[in-house]
């Protein structure tokens, strides 16, 4: 009989183990929906961008795919290229305007951005996008046709310049007989891209800042730039809607070139970051599907088409 009890305790026990292995084990890796993040322009507001990757790698929130416009081309280069989040943390802190630009005397514009081939080399731990460890997209925009360009193909430099080629500041990038400007024009926000990538879930990080202090411009500069941030606000809606989720650190009060308080955008990304976080992990416990949204809007109107892919060399 104490046998016979004793074989009925080891077997509840063990029935006890497996039912507790069921309910705690991870999801499959199959059923984890596809993570992407679609990192949006704004100068050294773009800092902000590392909080949030911080987060999402300190609570084990896998990236399968990165799609960045202008400086989130820039920062989603470092990153997919291998960078750690120290090491982008210290090469922000070093970053200033020049870093980047210099001053010409262009009827194209006022400042070129080639200094960003010695920068990007220099810190990328890869060239290519063959090469990184996480797929990229960069955009940019075709300044004759207005279209949509997202690299995906051959060497990082050049795209990544052009995704930065803000217009009115710094001079159109050639790449293959296109002139190409900043991304920000055609993918304020490249969600639709990171859909066309084959994301299944898409979060989405937008910088919303100013250029205006409530008075009147104070150079060309501030015309132009409060000019764009008038016309990204009225195309907010195209590309909202292929996001799943919206991250906005508070980033009003930094200027664009306030490369110098780093820490406290990099802080401001983490904070925004947290606040999402319940959302995110929601998405761990069941697979995901595209919106229906987003492929009933493409269909109606043409200007929502599929992004046009491009090889760098």
């Amino acid at each position: 009989m104490a046998v016979k009890s004793l074989g009925k305790i080891i077997r509840s026990v063990q029935a006890f183990g497996r039912e507790l292995s069921r309910k705690t084990a991870p999801a499959p890796a199959s059923q984890i929906p596809a993570i992407g993040v679609a990192l949006g322009g704004g100068f050294a507001r773009g800092i902000a961008h590392i909080g949030v990757l911080r987060v999402l790698e300190e609570e084990g929130i896998p990236v399968r795919m990165v799609a960045g416009t202008s400086v989130g081309a820039l920062i989603g280069a470092c990153y997919c290229s291998g960078l750690s989040l120290a090491e982008m943390q210290d090469v922000a802190h070093s970053v200033r305007f020049t870093t980047f630009a210099r001053w010409t005397l262009s009827r194209y514009g006022f400042a070129s951005n080639d200094r960003m081939i010695s920068f990007l080399t220099r810190t990328l731990k890869c060239k290519t996008f063959e090469e990184l460890r996480i797929p990229l997209g960069v955009t940019a925009t075709d300044f004759n046709t207005g279209e949509g360009v997202v690299f995906h193909s051959g060497s990082i430099v050049d795209p990544v310049r052009a995704s930065c080629a803000y217009p009115g500041m710094f001079l159109p990038v050639e790449i293959r007989g296109r002139y190409l400007v900043d991304g920000m024009l055609s993918h304020p926000v490249p969600t639709r891209p990171l859909r066309e990538m084959g994301a299944d879930r898409v979060l989405a990080v937008h910088l919303k800042g100013t250029w205006a202090n409530g008075g009147p411009p104070r150079h060309l500069f501030d015309v132009i730039g409060q000019s764009f941030a008038i016309a990204q606000d009225a195309m907010s809606s195209l590309w909202r809607s292929s996001a799943d989720l919206v991250v906005e650190p508070d980033v009003a009060g930094f200027g664009y070139d306030d490369f110098k308080r780093a820490d406290d955008l990099i802080r401001s990304g983490e904070v925004a970051m947290r606040k999402a976080l319940p959302e995110v992990r929601r998405w761990m416990e069941a697979p995901a599907t595209e919106p229906a949204s987003a492929n009933a809007e493409t269909k109606n109107n043409p200007a929502l088409a599929r992004p046009v892919p491009m090889s760098a060399d």
